[in-house]
């Protein structure tokens, strides 16, 4: 099955999956820090799902993770 968001937003979906299982966060925690449930973060995390990281989730994560919302992105563009 073909993935429903594109590599940018994949990369940031992984990145904020490996920031949740280093820091020991349920999909339910992320869900509430970024104001959506538990089952958002499921469909986000399941790339045949079209849910994905919006900038404001981004920020909000980067803030409670006292982290630059930078680290988030590539160095470099994904294309």
């Amino acid at each position: 099955m073909k993935s429903l968001v594109s590599p940018f937003e994949q990369y940031v979906i992984d990145f904020v999956l490996k920031l949740r299982k280093d820091k020991g966060y349920s999909q339910e925690q992320i869900g509430f820090i970024v104001g959506t449930s538990k089952v958002f973060i499921s469909q986000i995390e399941n790339n045949s799902q079209p849910a994905k990281y919006n900038m404001d989730h981004v920020n909000l994560l980067a803030d409670h993770f006292g982290i630059s919302p930078r680290v988030f992105f590539p160095e470099k563009a994904i294309v």
